[in-house]
């Protein structure tokens, strides 16, 4: 597979019905030069800037180093870190009508984007190697992402989800393809902050060094998931999201000997989640945890192994405030189906009022958590019941931080650190692909 050159692309930064933002050098937009600081507001179903309507308004820098900010931008949406800031571009500012708002998208070249997003998504202390592997993984998410949107011609393809019976509620959430732009800004797509946050001589050389990388599968680019901390064994695509199997996304053990556990028997995954395994991504070595945990990550400690603790009282108001069903008293969260890592795809909720079987992954971190549990791999003790037989305490034992399908953050921070290559970084998380260069 070859492409003539590269590409552009879209990113969606923000929306409001109001956004400011400041030029911090000359922009031409609609024929005359623009600076320094702007407010566009959503009005009577258009754009208003300056005193005129406008359907779409971009803003065109005059010298390759232009940069504008926009204020305000929300990061880490429904995360425990969520927080706004102000952000700096490079590239086309453009300002589009997104229903009943005004949204700022950002256009610039495909190898200026991945510089941003590798040094938004891991720290610029980060091993080349490992540079250089999340470059080719982030590339190949992002094309076939641009791809899905042009096969797409403007039509969305929206959160899938299933009820195949009345005692389920089996959702998935993926990301979306995006109609107004290729992709957003933030975890929901990939982490991008443009320049922001200072990139280092050592990211913008993985990126020199990879330049039109990508993974392919059977002559097709890979969509590359990662997550940051698989927990010892990474998971199978249709556990998290439509049930299709991607041969190059499948479960195996992360560590140099990868034979793949089956961790579907819950037996099994109860002593593997009980237990400390070794494994690449099972550290506590703040210099490699510094590479890929950013200032705000960090704040996340435990999550190779970690542990929650409910009352009845908070567990009953939680699941009641996330799925909007009263189950009355919890007497029991039972695992219906597991991945082959262990992860939980189906939990039987048993309450005095109502049972319902729900799923896949993220649903069931969400209605477990006030925002997400690290993982759906986890086990759960229900402790002092009651004459009624209605528990008092929830415990919930897990492994790793996210939904563990691709390439393991942290594994492969601490496979850089001993010497392993890109290329055997890459391989190992995606069977059978290839590294290929399709654009120079």
């Amino acid at each position: 597979m070859q492409v003539d050159a590269q590409p552009d692309v879209s990113v969606g930064i923000v929306s409001g019905s109001q956004i400011r933002f400041r030029l911090d050098a000359p922009y031409l937009v609609e024929g005359t030069l623009a600076e320094g600081e702007q407010t566009v507001d959503f009005a009577e179903k258009g754009i208003h800037w300056k005193g005129k309507c406008y359907q779409e308004l971009t803003f065109i820098p005059q010298q390759s180093d232009a940069s504008f900010s926009l204020f305000d931008v929300t990061i880490g949406v429904n995360f425990h870190w969520e927080r706004k800031e102000t952000q700096t571009f490079l590239g086309r500012l453009k300002f589009i009508v997104n229903e009943d708002k005004v949204c700022a998208v950002n256009e610039l070249p495909v190898e200026s984007y991945l510089e941003s997003v590798i040094s938004s998504e891991m720290s610029a202390t980060s091993s080349l190697e490992l540079l250089k592997a999340h470059a080719v993984i982030s590339r190949s998410w992002l094309l076939v992402q641009m791809q899905n949107r042009k096969d797409n011609h403007g039509k969305s393809k929206p959160m899938s989800s299933e009820m195949p019976t009345e005692g389920e509620l089996i959702r998935w959430y993926d990301r979306e393809d995006h109609t107004l732009f290729d992709v957003c800004a933030d975890d929901h797509c990939q982490r991008y902050q443009g320049i922001t946050k200072e990139t280092s001589p050592q990211v913008a050389e993985a990126i020199r060094q990879t330049k039109g990388q990508v993974l392919l599968y059977d002559g097709e680019i890979c969509d590359a998931r990662f997550s940051k901390c698989c927990g010892g064994e990474t998971e199978e695509f249709q556990y998290c999201w439509e049930n299709l199997r991607k041969p190059y996304l499948v479960a195996l053990r992360d560590a140099p000997h990868d034979e793949a556990l089956q961790l579907n028997v819950e037996a099994d995954a109860d002593r593997w989640i009980c237990s400390n395994p070794e494994s690449f991504c099972n550290t506590h070595d703040v210099k490699v945890l510094s590479q890929v945990l950013n200032n705000y990550d960090q704040e996340t400690s435990d999550f190779y192994r970690w542990r929650v603790e409910y009352t009845q009282e908070q567990l009953q108001m939680l699941i009641t405030e996330k799925l909007g069903i009263d189950f009355g008293h919890i007497i029991d969260l039972i695992p219906v189906e597991r991945g082959t890592s262990g992860r939980l795809s189906k939990l039987k909720i048993i309450g005095d009022r109502k049972t319902l079987v729900i799923g896949k992954e993220l649903e069931i971190r969400r209605a477990l958590s006030k925002t997400h549990l690290y993982s759906s791999a986890f086990v759960v003790d229900a402790l002092d019941r009651n004459e009624q037989g209605i528990p008092q305490r929830f415990v919930l034992i897990g492994a790793g931080w996210g939904h563990g399908v691709g390439l393991c953050q942290i594994g492969a921070a601490v496979m850089g650190e001993r010497g392993y290559n890109y290329n055997e970084i890459l391989l190992h998380y995606y069977k059978g692909a290839t590294i290929e260069q399709i654009y120079r």
